[in-house]
């Protein structure tokens, strides 16, 4: 039997009380975590997650964080060594997906997404490997990006410009730790069905309640990606098993960049 891929680790999941983040942090405790620390500001979710951690045997913490500001970020990272005395991996999967174009974003909202898609994993990615570095430790960082780092829509403006920022810092930070043996690494994912995604399209597209069947209809796999089957990759990357691999920013999408009609 395959040894778990995460077995004795302590991992930190930012945005782990819904979505993808959820995914990544329950995949996390089924490859053998020892612990589990997950972010977010809803305490109630945040709360409820830890409990299901917990009932499946590992060792979790919920820390209420407002990503948006920075301190509290950094301190997600001193917690999650306080409560379990190390910190082994972390995936950055929390997001802001609010919508802006050049035309119509005020600096308010740009620096909203800089807050938070870029600011608080560049805080967190720092922390976590002077950690290591103190210990003279490995590790693995994984940074979920976004497939429109590479240009997106219209719509996405400030999204955009934060995303390829944060694809930029994970690139750098695997290259200037790569003899720390500190792994960073990130996924571009594309469209993906949660309940983030349908009050998504909801606020800002006027979707209905059919809108995941219209999704699905409109790409070429027939269906949206799915957490469970980003997380095991995120979990994959974390994990020894994907050996040697740092500074790669892996588009997990059915659209093809570059290729055209």
């Amino acid at each position: 039997m395959d040894e778990l891929q995460l077995a004795g680790k302590v991992v930190l999941v930012s945005g782990g009380t819904q979505g993808l983040g959820e995914a990544v942090a329950r995949r996390a405790a089924v490859q053998g975590a020892e612990a589990v620390a997950i972010t977010g500001r809803n305490a109630a979710e945040g709360e409820r997650v830890q409990r299901e951690l917990e009932a499946a045997c590992t060792r979790a913490i919920y820390l209420k964080t407002d990503l948006a500001d920075v301190e509290q970020a950094r301190a997600s990272v001193q917690d999650t060594i306080s409560e379990f005395g190390r910190l082994d991996a972390v995936a950055n999967c929390a997001g802001l997906t609010s919508r802006g174009t050049f035309l119509d974003t005020e600096p308010e909202l740009f620096d909203a997404h800089m807050a938070v898609n870029l600011r608080a994993p560049f805080f967190i990615m720092a922390e976590t490997i002077r950690h290591l570095v103190g210990r003279g430790a490995p590790g693995s960082i994984v940074n979920v990006i976004s497939i429109a780092e590479h240009g997106g829509q219209a719509f996405l403006a400030p999204y955009v410009a934060a995303k390829a920022g944060l694809a930029g810092a994970t690139r750098n930070a695997a290259h200037a730790h790569r003899w720390d043996r500190i792994r960073i690494n990130g996924l571009d994912i594309g469209w993906t069905a949660t309940a983030g995604e349908a009050a998504t399209q909801k606020n800002f597209h006027g979707a209905e309640d059919d809108w995941l069947e219209k999704a699905n209809a409109s790409v070429p796999m027939g269906r949206l990606g799915q957490p469970d089957e980003i997380a095991e990759f995120v979990v994959f990357l974390l994990s020894d098993r994907s050996g040697v691999v740092t500074g790669s920013v892996i588009d997990w999408d059915q659209q093809v960049i570059g290729g055209q009609e």
